[in-house]
């Protein structure tokens, strides 16, 4: 809820409000998710530099991953830039959502278009959950503390740990990377305002690892384009048509 007094905060107030969000749960896991990212990179053969520049560039986690995949698989340039596109794409619809929420009637467009390099899921969750409580004015800073706060505290965590997981066991790197989808499982579940959403969830689920076995080259492609496609079916005919809208000649 808004009140007078946090109208009256100045925007570098509200971006330093939204730099505090990295004590946050959601931003804490990623943390650590990105010191077995460390570790990862390390045993693939990246250097430090790249790492850090990735996690800088690329931003999303599983994009990296599969970038440092096409790449140890001795995948050429264009098949890499085509499997990360494809990775991405999945982010578009969190942007298409959250950036009319940060949109003020001052806020010039570029700044939107810069802000949405930082949505990720956790930058996503994190602003869904708390972006009501800022003023409409102030959103867009208050995101940029946050989003550019994890992405520069995540690469230097990158460039610090590089060297030092390398002392990790790999039971323990794996499980510090396997926090992120844990949690975020969870929380996309937690947050969902719509039934499409859980529905998808739930096909994902199930067509995700099936999908795995029986196309693993494009696994993802084809769990998301069905499993989506149906979920918007079942979704619209089933759930939708439960809800019988009211006629006019009913009304008092």
């Amino acid at each position: 809820m808004q009140t007078a007094d946090s109208d009256a905060i100045p925007l570098s107030g509200w971006f330093f409000r939204g730099m505090r969000g990295i004590f946050s749960l959601p931003s804490l896991i990623l943390m650590t998710s990105f010191v077995g990212f460390s570790a990862f990179a390390l045993e693939s053969g990246v250097p430090r530099g790249e790492a850090v520049f990735m996690t800088l560039m690329i931003w999303a986690l599983p994009a990296k991953m599969i970038l440092i995949g096409s790449m140890v698989g001795g995948a050429n340039l264009a098949a890499c830039f085509l499997a990360v596109t494809l990775s991405s794409v999945r982010m578009m619809p969190m942007v298409a959502s959250i950036v009319p929420e940060m949109r003020g009637a001052k806020t010039p467009t570029w700044i939107l278009l810069f802000l949405s390099h930082f949505v990720a899921i956790t930058a996503w969750v994190f602003a869904t959950q708390n972006l009501s409580k800022v003023p409409r004015e102030a959103r867009a800073a208050w995101f940029a503390g946050f989003g550019i706060t994890l992405t520069v505290i995540n690469a230097i965590i990158v460039g610090l740990c590089y060297g030092v997981v390398a002392a990790f066991p790999p039971l323990v790197a794996g499980v510090l990377f396997f926090l992120t989808p844990v949690y975020f499982v969870a929380s996309i579940w937690a947050s969902a305002r719509h039934s499409v959403v859980k529905v998808a969830f739930v096909i994902g689920v199930i067509a995700g690892p099936a999908f795995a076995v029986i196309a693993p080259e494009f696994d993802i492609l084809y769990a998301g384009i069905s499993g989506g496609t149906l979920a918007y079916v079942i979704d619209r005919f089933v759930f939708r048509r439960k809800i019988k809208p009211v006629s006019p000649e009913s009304e008092p």
